[in-house]
């Protein structure tokens, strides 16, 4: 459904101490496998240290990390030595203007950064699908700095998804609260979100 609107990726998401959409590693290996050329398959992983990220990835075969929460730049040089080809995504959680540091640092090991509105500090982490949006001053700061891609996430939907286009200017959009009712994708929310994605680059 996801790609029938126009989805150029689908995020895969494995376990995580919070928020919606977790699916069975067994159901994002036959997802991964059936995704379509041209269209990314990107492991959301909340695992920190590298040999458990590797055996996760070669289980699922999809051909992005996701990595939701923060890990060692030792575990990066260990995930591009390892898994050759697969492309590596950071999730920055955004929560004030120490996160354009954090996103200047990581950005040197990673192909794209991801900023959302997370919480890792919290007593069960937050690391997606909060359905809160974020200040987007901070991530136009960090897209305009950094030398890789940008994705924007973070409460989008598509009441607000134009205005943050516009705002900040992402390489491209994440979501996933946005388009759910009751846990599960809604076509309608679907048709609307992408039809405002589209609006927002005509004048």
């Amino acid at each position: 459904m996801a790609i029938e609107y126009g989805a150029s990726a689908l995020g895969l998401v494995s376990a995580m101490p919070s928020g919606p959409g977790v699916i069975p590693e067994e159901t994002i290996a036959e997802i991964a496998r059936l995704v379509p050329p041209g269209v990314a398959s990107f492991l959301l992983t909340s695992k920190q240290d590298a040999d458990s990220i590797i055996e996760q990835q070669r289980r699922c075969r999809t051909n992005t990390l996701q990595l939701v929460d923060s890990v060692s730049l030792e575990t990066y040089a260990r995930l591009r030595e390892a898994l050759p080809g697969i492309a590596i995504v950071q999730v920055i959680h955004v929560r004030g203007e120490e996160s354009i540091d954090e996103a200047v640092n990581v950005s040197r090991h990673v192909d794209t950064l991801l900023l959302d509105s997370g919480n890792p500090t919290r007593a069960v982490k937050e690391l997606g699908g909060t359905g809160r949006t974020h200040d987007w001053t901070i991530s136009r700061k960090i897209r305009e700095i950094v030398d890789i891609p940008i994705y924007l996430a973070g409460g989008l939907h598509a009441g607000n998804v134009v205005q943050a286009i516009r705002e900040v200017g992402p390489f491209g959009i994440d979501l996933c609260s946005g388009v759910r009712t009751n846990g599960s994708l809604d076509r309608r929310k679907l048709a609307s979100f992408f039809e405002s994605v589209r609006s927002a680059h005509n004048p």
